[in-house]
Parts: structure tokens; sequence; C-alpha cells
């Protein structure tokens, strides 16, 4: 009886123990998948910050290309502002030598409602080349803008008559230079043009009186020496009658020299009020 009491208190004693380790394992396994649960939330926390700093990153790039826009636009209206303003024309012809901007004194020198688009040789179709400086040797304007654009070329300064489509006769001082990008490249040609018209007019019209007022001094100098010869010989004559001729001659001569100066005195009256008009 004892023995069968020993051998159950062994059994359940064994039967105790083994539950609690059969317990202590569940539990072991239990606790398993918090493991990885932890290990996989690290990789998670740290993609959302990459997320967010990448986020943070654009949104400041956007601002600075904004900024940069902004910019950009504000020099391109001073600059359209600097160049509608200018009293010279200017056109810029891009390297497949059309104009791409002209402003408002070029379309009312070169009498073109919108020269935009159009070529050298549609625009100075009409155009004459007086004479070039600084040693340039070109046969007209369009050469002058052809090669330009071909090559890197200092200011060439050119004079030509040039008709407007409306037929209206022009003299134009044109300075003609190439455009390029800081490592030399060609980005295309500008042409600086100034209408010369009324100050060649001026410059016709000084020569003219010049001339005039040089054929006058010689008029003047022979009425004032027929007139002299005349006087002497009145002088030393004797005979009433060839004195009475030589005294209509002299106011005859006088007549004319009057003329002379009167005719020369309203040239110039007129020169002046043409110039003031």
């Amino acid at each position: 009886m004892v023995l069968v009491f020993v051998a159950a208190g062994f059994a359940f004693i064994v039967g105790l123990l083994l539950m609690r380790r059969m317990r202590r394992s569940i539990s072991e396994e239990g606790s398993f998948p918090d493991t990885p649960s932890v290990s996989e939330s690290f990789p998670l926390h740290t993609y959302h910050a990459v997320i967010q700093q990448l986020k943070q990153q654009k949104h400041e790039l956007q601002s600075l290309q904004l900024v940069e826009r902004r910019r950009a636009k504000t020099s391109e209206n001073i600059s359209a502002a600097v160049l509608s303003n200018l009293s010279s024309g200017v056109l810029f012809f891009t390297p497949n030598g059309l104009v791409r901007q002209a402003n408002g004194s070029a379309k009312q020198i070169l009498g073109f409602a919108s020269p935009t688009g159009m070529s050298a040789a549609e625009i100075f179709r009409a155009a004459e080349l007086i004479s070039t400086f600084d040693g340039a040797a070109y046969s007209n304007l369009v050469e002058a803008v052809n090669v330009s654009l071909r090559e890197k070329t200092r200011f060439q300064r050119l004079e030509a008559r040039y008709r407007t489509p409306a037929g209206e006769e022009r003299t134009l001082d044109i300075t003609v230079s190439s455009v390029h990008a800081p490592d030399g490249e060609v980005l295309g040609a500008a042409c600086l043009i100034n209408d010369r018209t009324e100050m060649t007019e001026i410059r016709r019209q000084q020569e003219l009186r010049g001339e005039m007022s040089a054929e006058m001094a010689l008029g003047l100098r022979n009425s004032l020496t027929t007139i002299s010869g005349y006087a002497q010989q009145l002088a030393a004559s004797r005979d009433p009658e060839l004195a009475r001729q030589l005294a209509s001659d002299i106011a005859a001569e006088a007549a004319h020299l009057d003329r002379t100066i009167g005719g020369f005195l309203a040239g110039a009256r007129a020169a002046k009020a043409g110039s003031k008009a």
C-alpha cells in the first residue's frame, strides 16, 4: 500500500514537472512572433523618415525654382522695357537667320508692322550700302548680318540708303555684331539702327549753302570789280554822254548784285523755316 502511495506521488510529481515544462515551452513559443515585429518596425520608421525628408527637399527645390522663374521674368520685363524705350532700332537675328525680336523704334524706322520671323534679305532687300567703317568689307547689309551669324565678329558700323515698304527714302546708320555665349558659341546677331535721314539732309543743305556761298562770293567779287571799273572810267571821263552810259551800267550792275544777294537770303530763310518745321 505504501508502495502504491509512493508510486502515485512520484507519478504526480513527474506529471506536474512535465506540465510545467510544457507550459514554459508554450509561453516561449508564443513570444517568438514579437521579435520580428520589433525588428521590422525599425526599417519601416526609417523609410517614412527618408520619404518625409525627400518631400521637404522637393518643396524647397520647387520654391527655389519659383524664385528663379520670377527673377528671370523680372529681368525679361526690364530688358523689354529698356528696348521699347530706346530711340534706336534693335533687331536680333537667331542662328537660322530670322528675326526673333524687334523693338518699336526698329518697326518705325524700317516701316514694318512686325519684322519678327523675317530674314535679313527680306528686310534689307531695298537697301544700298553707302559706306563701311573700321575696315569692314561687305557688299551689302545682308552679307554683314550673315557673316555675324556664322562667326564671332566685332561691332561693324555701316551706312546705307534704305527704302521702306511705303517707298520712303531713308539714310540709316547700322551697327552689326554677333551675340555669343561665354564659351564662344554664336547665339545670333544684333543690329542697332539709327535714322540719319534728317542729319544727312541738314548736311546736304549745309554743303549746298557752302557751294552757294562760294558762288555768291565769286559773283559779288565780279560785280564789285565791274562797278569799280565803271566808277574809275566815270571819274576820268569828260564826255557827258559816256558819263551817262557809265552811270547806267553801274546802276544795272548794282541791281544785279541786289538780286543775287536777295536770292541767297531768301534761300537761307526758306531752309531755316524748313528745318524748324
